[in-house]
Order: structure tokens, then sequence, then C-alpha cells
């Protein structure tokens, strides 16, 4: 009897279920400011993160990591190319329909914390909630201090940011960023301003984040200690992925 030719790996694995699809994927993004000499910030990026990945993307000052953020948390849109964030096609959508993804989906931390000075970290991180409107005051208090306590900040509710160390203040603006439950959380130099003992709590707090809850985090910084802790490094260069 004649042999059967061995089947390829995917005919055996044709049974097999299908990856997930990626949570982000960028094609070819690219963001020009225009001008008498037009500048490109991000020269045709294309990537794909997966949910529940921890991913940092680090490269030279000026070499456009802090803009590639932007464009994949939907602050700034692309000259070129698409964003698919959540099987969704961002690229028609209109400004009040990025605004509402933002806050529904997207949870952000700045190396600037941002809190608002004359509020308490309480309504500081109730905002967003309130925000969304999908749950009631007394469930959005609860809430607020459900993640403070989570973050060793139990006590320190009814503060204002002046009134804590900058490493609080951090954590602060990550419970902020976890307070409407988002698919990812979008980091640029968390830990810029924090001395080595509190950036290493944020950089465990964000380890967390993805390894116990399945939050998907992608960091700038260019601390490449705090990067080491990522699931993978994306390198850029002039605004192009050089190493990945």
């Amino acid at each position: 009897m004649k042999d059967e030719a061995p089947q390829s790996p995917s005919a055996r694995d044709s049974g097999a279920p299908a990856a997930a699809p990626a949570l982000l994927a960028a094609e070819q993004l690219t963001r020009t400011l225009p001008g008498e000499v037009p500048v490109t910030l991000v020269n045709s990026v294309s990537l794909s993160i997966g949910r529940g990945e921890f991913v940092s993307i680090v490269g030279p000052s000026g070499s456009g990591k802090s803009s590639l953020l932007y464009l994949l948390g939907l602050l700034d849109r692309p000259t070129r190319g698409r964003l698919v964030l959540d099987g969704e096609d961002t690229s028609a959508f209109s400004e009040d329909r990025l605004a509402d993804t933002r806050l529904a989906k997207l949870g952000f931390v700045f190396q600037f914390h941002f809190l608002l000075p004359e509020f308490s970290l309480l309504d500081n991180v109730a905002l967003p909630m309130r925000r969304l409107g999908r749950l009631k005051q007394a469930a959005v208090e609860q809430r607020a201090l459900n993640l403070l306590e989570q973050l060793g900040l139990r006590g320190h509710e009814r503060k204002q940011p002046h009134q804590i160390s900058g490493g609080q203040r951090q954590r602060v603006a990550i419970a902020r960023a976890l307070a409407n439950e988002p698919l990812l959380i979008l980091a640029d130099e968390p830990t810029g301003n924090l001395d080595s003992a509190s950036s290493q709590n944020v950089s465990q707090i964000l380890r967390e984040l993805v390894d116990r809850v399945g939050t998907t985090v992608i960091t700038v910084t260019h601390d490449h200690h705090f990067a080491a802790g990522a699931d993978r490094v994306i390198t850029l260069v002039d605004g192009r992925v050089a190493l990945e």
C-alpha cells in the first residue's frame, strides 16, 4: 500500500481552536505633524497586543514612544493606518465615540499623576465612574474605597493629593485608571518621578494586574529594569519598531 504523504502542521492542527483575536492591533500607524517641514513622529508601525499581555515600549528620547502610546490609547489620531481595539476598527470613530471608548475600555497612568488637587483621593478615583454613569453613587464610593484599599491607601481616602507622597499619588492614579474595569491600561513613564522603592512598588502592582486580573498593560519607559518585568519589550527608533 502506498504511503500517505505526511500532513502539514496546519492540516494536523486544523481541529485545534483558533487563537484568540488580539485585543489591540495597529496596522501601519503613522503620525506626521504638518508644516513647512513635516515631522513624522510614528512611522508605519504595525503590532499586535494580546489580551492579558504586559508590553513595555522602550527607545531613546525622541524615538516616538509617547506619540505611539497616544495613538494606541485613542488620544491622538493617526495620519495614516488604522487601529483595531476589541474587534472594532476605530478609524471612523467620531470624537464623542473615541471619548466614550476611552472612558469605558481604557485606563491611563502618566508620569505626572494629574490628580485633581481640589478633590479628595476618593473623589479622584470615583470621577471616571461618575462620568461613565453605570453605577449608583453608593456603589461608586464603595468601589473607590475598595480600590484604594487594594493599593494600600485605606485611611487616606479623605486626604487631598498634596497630603500624600509621590509614590502614593501614583498609586491613586492607578486606582483611578482601574475604576471602570478597563480592558487595557496605558502607562507613560509611570515611574519617571519616583524613587527606586516606589518604582518597584508600581512595577509590582502593574505585574499583578496582568497576572491576577488579566488586564492588558502597555507601558512606555526609559527604565530598562522596569521594562524587563514585562512579557514583551518593543524597541522604537526614529518612530519605527526596531526590535520586538
